[in-house]
């Protein structure tokens, strides 16, 4: 595209030198007396208009003798005036303004010397004056037009420039602000939510010690609560450690808000078993909830298997079935895919009574498919149940460019399926 703008002008000013060729050849033959040297006085100063856009100057020293040649041996009217005229206008756009003169100078010198010292039969020295003074009103008006035209095409690239930084700058204040807010949220979460969590954590840890302690069984809601308090750390961590880092945020998702998982609805962080992952790494009452934030890994698909198990751990019967050549995953996609069948594995044991769920992952060329399948009590006429974690997985395939079908099966059940782009396999 930008090699056919290219050759459009260049087009465009073959035609203008060719048409002006023909012109003056008419006008040539026309006259009694021409010679060779007119003709190729005439060839060579219309090819020199095919470079007055990009040579300016080579244009004006080209026409302004051959022109001048036609007008000393044929005086052919101000035929021969336009393509110095052109010129001229030409090199006065680009900011040459003294040769320009010169060659105004010496073609109205000339032609004017030559028309007094033999004048047209029937010409007098008036009509040759006004002839001339009008030529000189055009060279004049021509340098004129050329000077505001550039002095226009300044101001335009001006106002460009200065829109542009302009954008630039309102892009850096809203990315200031952003970042800004982004702290603000983290502080808020770090100060409101960490100490509470460190707390469920040490209670419960506290619980399971004095329980076993007395020999007691340890009552396995109880080690659900221990386990979803460490998962739910170890998430808070990996969220503001996102909020903090937009750069890390980059990598590896494209809403770091909806990883908070608190939202009303989401049953996360008060159904057992709904966790993300068993968190082996924090032990309950080790106090780790107030410790800095060190690069906790977001949770992905290498972690399905404990999210499986923890929910079968809550008496929900799920399977797991992986399809396709498996491959390294974006991140963003990753941690989608995983944050899906665990909202809807949730929503299976919140929503679905006793039923089963399958999930399944295909591997399918240019795109992951995730559906979490179950065979509960919602049916094609039942009314949706309100809550955000439905619309969280909307905005976290919409937000990567994919496809969510969200839905009642038509034998009963619900099923939740997902399509990711992953681009051209390597």
């Amino acid at each position: 595209m930008r090699s056919v703008r290219g050759w459009r002008p260049l087009a465009l000013d073959g035609a203008l030198a060719a048409a002006v060729f023909v012109l003056l050849g008419v006008t040539v033959s026309a006259v009694p007396g021409a010679v060779v040297l007119d003709a190729a006085a005439a060839f060579i100063g219309s090819a020199a208009l095919v470079a007055w856009r990009r040579a300016p100057l080579v244009a004006v020293l080209v026409t302004t003798p051959c022109m001048l040649v036609l007008a000393v041996h044929l005086q052919p009217g101000p035929t021969a005036a336009f393509p110095v005229l052109l010129s001229v206008f030409a090199a006065a756009r680009a900011g040459h303004l003294l040769i320009p003169a010169l060659a105004g100078v010496a073609f109205l010198g000339g032609t004017l010397a030559v028309n007094l010292a033999a004048p047209a039969p029937g010409q007098s020295v008036q009509e040759i004056t006004q002839d001339s003074t009008l030529l000189l009103g055009w060279f004049v008006a021509a340098t004129v037009a050329g000077t505001v035209s550039r002095h226009r095409q300044a101001y335009l690239e001006q106002v460009e420039q200065r829109a542009l930084e302009a954008e630039r700058t309102r892009e850096e204040v809203a990315r200031r602000r952003a970042g800004e807010e982004r702290l603000r949220i983290a502080r808020e979460l770090h100060d409101s939510l960490t100490h509470s969590i460190s707390i469920i954590k040490v209670q419960a840890g506290v619980a399971v010690h004095l329980a076993r302690k007395r020999g007691d069984e340890v009552p396995a809601a109880l080690l659900a609560i221990q386990e979803a308090g460490s998962d739910a750390m170890r998430e808070l961590r990996a969220t503001l450690e996102i909020l903090r880092d937009p750069d890390q945020d980059d990598d590896q998702d494209t809403d770091p808000v909806l990883d908070q998982d608190t939202g009303p609805g989401t049953g996360r962080d008060t159904e057992p078993g709904s966790g993300q992952g068993t968190a082996r790494d924090i032990e309950p009452g080790s106090g780790q909830g107030t410790e800095p934030l060190t690069g906790p890994r977001a949770s992905g698909l290498d972690r399905l298997g404990d999210l499986v198990d923890r929910a079968r751990s809550t008496g929900l019967p799920a399977t797991v079935t992986v399809s396709g050549e498996r491959r390294t995953l974006p991140a963003a996609v990753d941690r989608a895919a995983y944050r899906i069948v665990q909202e809807a594995l949730t929503n299976v044991t919140r929503h679905a009574g006793r039923a089963a769920a399958s999930v399944r992952i295909d591997y399918a060329g240019t795109e992951l498919v995730v559906q979490v399948d179950d065979d509960g009590l919602a049916t094609p006429d039942a009314p949706p149940v309100p809550g955000v974690g439905l619309t969280g997985m909307r905005e976290r395939v919409t937000a990567l460019g994919g496809r969510l079908r969200a839905e009642p099966r038509p034998g009963g059940g619900f099923t939740v399926r997902a399509e990711l782009p992953l681009g051209d396999p390597s």
